[in-house]
């Protein structure tokens, strides 16, 4: 089913695009909720007027997205979160912890904007912001430990190394006990 988008939707379209969809996601969300409509030859035609009309205003749009998106160069962010021995999060970051952690750093952004995967381990993971369907930035993101001194390199060695020295360990405890069978 072909629908003309009347509204940015992630990780399906932006406004006035031509989306093929299945029918019954069309017909019983896009449709009634007012986020499409069917794209009929008389649609499309409305479309392609409406489009001539307003290139100057998509053109100051996508200027505009462009200078937000100027506000995000250099921008790094350091979410700490609560972690246990093994690495692994209780809970997850994910966008919602991003948009927080950038209000902190005074930049305003809508939580419906930002994408990012649920990071469930320490590391660095990135976030996209998309402002226009032209502009998109990459926020990298950094999880550390909530009681971590300072995102460096060397505290997350010590934190990393015992984990490995157990998994040394159970190896050799393993092959201690396939011998000795």
């Amino acid at each position: 089913m072909e629908l003309i988008l009347k509204e940015d939707i992630i990780g399906l379209g932006y406004k006035n695009d031509i989306v093929n969809v299945k029918s019954g996601y069309g017909r019983n969300y896009l449709i009634p909720q007012g986020k499409a409509v069917i794209a009929s030859p008389s649609a499309r035609k409305v479309l392609a007027e409406n489009m001539r009309q307003q290139a100057h205003k998509l053109a100051a749009l996508k200027a505009a997205a462009e200078d937000k998106a100027k506000a995000f160069e250099g921008v790094e962010l350091v979410i700490p979160a609560k972690v246990a021995v093994t690495g692994q999060l209780y809970g997850s970051v994910g966008a919602s912890q991003v948009v927080e952690a950038l209000a902190e750093k005074g930049i305003e952004v809508e939580r419906k904007i930002v994408t990012m995967g649920e990071a469930k381990r320490l590391g660095d993971y990135e976030a996209v912001v998309h402002f226009h369907k032209e502009v998109e930035v990459v926020v990298p993101v950094k999880v550390v430990a909530e009681n971590a001194p300072a995102p460096k390199a060397e505290a997350e060695a010590p934190a990393e190394a015992p984990v490995e020295e157990v998994e040394a360990k159970v190896e050799e405890a393993a092959e201690e006990t396939a011998a000795a069978e």
